[in-house]
């Protein structure tokens, strides 16, 4: 009987565990992306306003011109770079690009 109850509280550990390892999990492909590779210079929010996106004057991507840019056409920056933004083609995959745009146009929902 004893191994029973033993085996019944690693249970209930893994589930607890799971459970508080959710939230973090949940954050999508693209957030992940993001602030891997884009948030130093566009800033958490998206706004640009960090040290480094003040000095290569970066966008804010809720602005009026990025907001009427495709997404094909901001996949396209992301792929081949602008002014001082790098390329990321061969560095990220097709789908983080996708996940990433998706992330981008959601941040200025959250405003």
């Amino acid at each position: 009987m004893r191994k029973r109850g033993m085996v019944v509280v690693l249970i209930v550990a893994a589930g607890l565990w799971f459970v508080a390892a959710s939230p973090a999990q949940a954050q999508s492909n693209g957030e992940k992306v993001y602030k891997a590779k884009c948030a130093g210079c566009h800033a958490a929010d998206g706004s640009g306003n960090s040290p480094a996106g003040k000095a290569m004057k970066a966008r804010d991507f809720c602005s009026e011109d990025v907001k009427k840019e495709t997404d094909a056409e901001m996949t396209d920056i992301v792929l081949k770079g602008k002014n001082k933004m790098p390329a990321f083609q061969g560095k990220i995959s097709d789908a983080d690009v996708k996940d990433v745009v998706e992330f981008v146009r959601s941040l200025c929902k959250k405003k």
